[in-house]
């Protein structure tokens, strides 16, 4: 029997099985890929601090960049340069395989090519390149992403929302110091355009409806040549409750992406070490109760979830802002001060610093309140002020 199993081994997943390992604890990591990182299902576009987070060399960064375009679907722009890094685009096979290694390293045990395929009497059934293997834990870690089965072998109640994507790493020569992100290519999210080094970038969207049409539509310029699609989902919202049945989800699996970006290794790779502080706390104890496992949740919530929150209000918020009004926005967003305060305060993490930055200044609050509405601007510094006191 181990002490811990986690099923899958994206960066979320190594990160729980390595923080459990370091700790002491006996545990297996179950992958059902031939190799972590495949298939490719992610822009690679991290903060400084997510990378620092994964706590890896900087073998799988390809390009850094240090600030932004954001184009409206007339062409106007408001960019922004920090003048230092702010960012890494990575190599994600790269840096999952080295997440991966470094679990192995600190004593976790790992079954590639195995999924699990049923859940009974607290065993988990799995079936791979070893055959069928039952799987015995004092405690599981679900960090098997959007889709995945632990929690519908549970019967937990999943994320409220999820986005479909589309991306393809395409030749292009494009200033390699900023990404570009495009509101109008995807109504309910947006498309971005990600330089990962000299000549090459990648190119995609997210959205909830007519996906492939929207995708078609803006990549199509771009897409002379393309050397890798793919598809995925991102979801967004927590799960109502990320605990239950000797189990902890972390990551996608539990719906930890930030709603405003779709971003989710800075959250997952945090709360997989709150769930690896919760699970030795709960194999020191031999307590496996919920009430033991909801310290979890505590946790992560005490860390982020008000920055969830705040995104997911700015999420929903999004979808009753028409494509004119998003681009009056970004027109009038291109003043000095403002640029000097998204240069300032940005923050790809934790976006709800910003919002009460830019929500707080008088000009900014009359110049969004002629655009959007004085309730919807009301809202909106209502929102960036709960989510930071």
């Amino acid at each position: 029997m181990f002490d811990v199993a986690v099923v899958g081994a994206g960066p979320t997943g190594s990160a729980a099985a390595r923080a459990c390992a370091e700790a002491g604890l006996s545990v297996l990591c179950i992958e059902e890929h031939a190799a972590p990182g495949f298939p490719v299902q992610c822009a690679g576009l991290l903060s400084i601090k997510a990378l620092e987070e994964c706590r890896v060399s900087e073998r799988s960064v390809l390009n850094r960049v240090q600030g932004a375009r954001i184009v409206a679907s007339t062409g106007a722009e408001l960019k922004f340069d920090a003048g230092v890094t702010k960012a890494s685009v990575v190599d994600r096979a790269r840096l999952d395989a080295e997440m991966a290694a470094a679990a192995a390293d600190a004593g976790a045990e790992f079954w590639p090519k195995t999924t699990v395929v049923g859940r009974e009497e607290g065993r988990l059934m799995t079936r791979g390149a070893f055959g069928r293997r039952d799987v015995e834990a004092r405690l599981y870690i679900a960090a098997d992403g959007p889709r995945g089965g632990m929690a519908r072998m549970l019967g937990m109640a999943r994320s409220p929302v999820y986005l479909s994507g589309i991306q393809a790493d395409v030749p292009l020569d494009m200033d390699t110091r900023f990404v570009e992100v495009h509101p109008a290519a995807a109504p309910q999210f947006f498309g971005w355009v990600i330089p990962t080094g000299e000549g090459r970038a990648r190119v995609g969207l997210c959205g909830m409806r007519n996906v492939k049409e929207d995708f078609q539509k803006f990549a199509g310029p771009y897409m002379t040549s393309c050397t890798h699609l793919v598809t995925g989902t991102i979801p967004l919202g927590p799960m109502p409750r990320t605990y239950g049945h000797r189990t902890l989800f972390v990551g996608d699996a539990a719906g930890l992406a930030k709603p405003t970006s779709g971003g989710g290794i800075y959250t997952g790779v945090r709360a997989a070490r709150h769930a690896a502080s919760v699970a030795l706390s709960c194999c020191e104890k031999d307590d496996y109760s919920d009430a033991a496992l909801a310290g979890y949740e505590q946790k992560w919530q005490a860390d982020f979830g008000r920055e969830l929150a705040l995104g997911m209000r700015l999420s929903r918020l999004r979808q009753e802002i028409s494509a004119a009004q998003t681009d009056a926005l970004i027109a009038k967003m291109a003043d000095p001060a403002i640029i000097d305060l998204i240069v300032r305060y940005g923050d790809m993490d934790r976006p709800g610093i910003l919002a009460r930055h830019l929500l707080t200044k008088p000009s900014i609050i009359m110049s969004l309140g002629t655009i959007v509405g004085p309730s919807v601007c009301a809202f909106l510094k209502e929102l960036a002020i709960g989510a930071n006191r």
